[in-house]
């Protein structure tokens, strides 16, 4: 009768690991439509004037509201990061305007470069549009590209609406929605001032990446 018990409870032990050992592991679900609580824009100008693009670019940035500025001036906690890098706008335009967005490498206005990854002398740079999620388990920790969609602007006084219906590298779907006022920031540079976001390296021109505004920029004026 012991021998039958411990034959059951070893064959329902096997079951279980059989069960468990077949069972694929679920993907991690990153959050696919999150509210944005704060953010801001920094504008650029002409910055691709020199490649014969005269529109005007800025930088969106949103963030839900996990993620905050700490004492030394870094990005700290989890949560999620949009980063819009070149957001073309006519050359009148400073501040972002109402309107259609779409994710477009065309350059022309209410358009948003898509995320890229580019490889220049051996060395991997992310451009364009991306989210990052931020997660508690830094190994869950990611970045993805934005290759398609289009954000949605409106605006009333200095409150924007931002409305987000985007295309991940994996083929995702990003939606998401911000609501509240945008501080600009003016980082854009005269002419004889653009030489310096240059440099050269074995004989080629790679332009500087935009990094993260650290909030020392020139606030624009409504």
């Amino acid at each position: 009768m012991k021998k039958t018990i411990k034959l059951a409870i070893a064959v329902s032990i096997l079951t279980f690991i059989s069960c468990k050992d077949n069972t694929p592991n679920q993907p991690y679900q990153y959050e696919l439509n999150p509210a944005y609580t704060w953010g801001y824009v920094v504008f650029y100008g002409d910055y691709y004037a020199d490649y014969l693009n005269e529109n005007n670019v800025l930088t969106v940035n949103l963030f839900t509201d996990s993620l905050k500025i700490n004492n030394q001036n870094e990005l700290s906690g989890y949560g999620q990061y949009l980063f819009l890098e070149d957001v073309f706008v006519a050359p009148s335009d400073t501040l972002l305007p109402e309107g259609i967005y779409r994710v477009d490498n065309s350059g022309e206005p209410f358009t948003i470069a898509p995320g890229i990854n580019d490889t220049i002398d051996n060395q991997v740079y992310t451009l364009g549009a991306v989210i990052n999620y931020y997660e508690p388990n830094p190994l869950k920790s990611t970045q993805k590209l934005i290759v398609g969609g289009k954000m949605t602007v409106s605006r009333q006084g200095e409150n924007y609406s931002l409305n987000c219906d985007f295309v991940l590298q994996d083929s995702l779907k990003l939606k998401g929605i911000f609501s509240d006022t945008l501080p600009h920031f003016d980082e854009s540079l005269q002419r004889e001032e653009r030489n310096s976001i240059y440099i050269f390296k074995e004989n080629s021109l790679v332009k500087e990446k935009k990094t993260i505004y650290k909030f020392f920029g020139k606030k624009k004026n409504y």
